[in-house]
């Protein structure tokens, strides 16, 4: 099972190891990566999350609802325990600990869901199905809550709006929706709750654009990290712990209060012990903030996740 976990993770660290080295060596500019981050961000993330999605039969979604309300929970319950100890006794701008939070918070589905759940419930259309439901639930329902904060601290920058998060709720909220990568999972949802069926031109179109999506986001990561030195502190111990150990047994709370056992109950608690996603990074980039927190627990997490998948395969393999 390690080699199979050590297998999941080479792709992360050879490919972010080459955006390291590229940053460094100046082959690419570490200090303006926005070219590379509108592609990620605004067209090949989104096209995968859209392929994702609209091609999820909404059936299959419904009956994954036990699932999405244990990723959910766990993610909502992370987000807002992280995002408060940042903010109150760590003293981050909102700006700063929502990228962390989010880091946290968020799983990366994109990248481990599928290589570690096959290899513990076996590759089929069903393991498929949970991956692409868990990607689409972190996208839709996770993704804006950091974007919100974002766009907000972003206007009170500008001048814009001085007034309460209330006040600015509809515009942000407007303004997260608009982003492509809230949108096109969220139109792939939408499309396959009315039974709307993609012309399959136009998928194998996008495709490949899709297919560039999670090793781009790695190498980005790895870029941006290139510009950036390693700082180990209490939030990011304190951050790193909680990805691991307590947001999985959170899960494996919610799973033992619904009463859930068997496949589902493995998936919800092993999709959310994967290590943290580079969406927060990237986000942050996005909007100019810079978060060593976030990186660190990026990098430390992807490591010592080698460690704690092995625990929870374990202790699962009885559910």
């Amino acid at each position: 099972m390690t080699y199979v976990i050590i297998h999941a993770l080479a792709p992360i660290f050879v490919i972010m190891l080459l955006g390291f080295f590229a940053g460094k060596a100046g082959m690419v500019d570490n200090k303006n990566v926005s070219l590379l981050n509108i592609f990620v961000m605004d067209f090949a993330l989104p096209a995968a999350l859209f392929s994702a999605t609209v091609q999820t039969p909404w059936a299959g979604i419904v009956a994954q609802s036990p699932l999405i309300v244990v990723l959910t929970g766990a993610m909502w319950l992370t987000y807002a325990a992280i995002y408060f100890l940042a903010t109150s006794a760590f003293k981050k701008s909102p700006q700063d600990a929502a990228v962390l939070t989010l880091t946290v918070a968020l799983p990366n589905y994109a990248a481990l869901g599928l290589p570690i759940l096959g290899s513990v419930l076996g590759e089929g259309s069903a393991t498929s199905l949970s991956v692409a439901v868990s990607i689409a639930c972190g996208s839709v329902l996770m993704t804006p809550f950091c974007l919100l904060i974002l766009e907000r601290e972003k206007a009170r920058a500008a001048g814009e709006n001085s007034g309460s998060t209330l006040s600015m709720l509809p515009v942000l909220m407007w303004r997260s929706l608009k982003k492509p990568i809230v949108m096109g999972p969220l139109l792939g949802v939408i499309l396959s709750a009315i039974g709307i069926r993609m012309p399959e031109l136009l998928l194998v179109a996008i495709k490949p654009l899709g297919l560039s999506a999670t090793a781009t986001a790695l190498f980005l990561t790895g870029v941006i990290l290139s510009a950036r030195k390693l700082k180990l502190n209490a939030i990011v111990g304190i951050a790193t712990i909680t990805k691991l150990l307590i947001q999985p047994f959170i899960a494996w709370g919610i799973v033992l209060a619904l009463g859930l056992h068997g496949s589902v109950a493995i998936t919800a608690i092993l999709m959310i012990a994967l290590s943290a996603g580079f969406f927060g990074v990237v986000f942050g980039n996005r909007f100019g903030v810079q978060s060593p927190d976030a990186e660190a627990v990026l990098l430390l997490s992807s490591v010592l996740c080698i460690l704690s998948l092995p625990l929870f395969i374990t202790l699962t393999a009885g559910s």
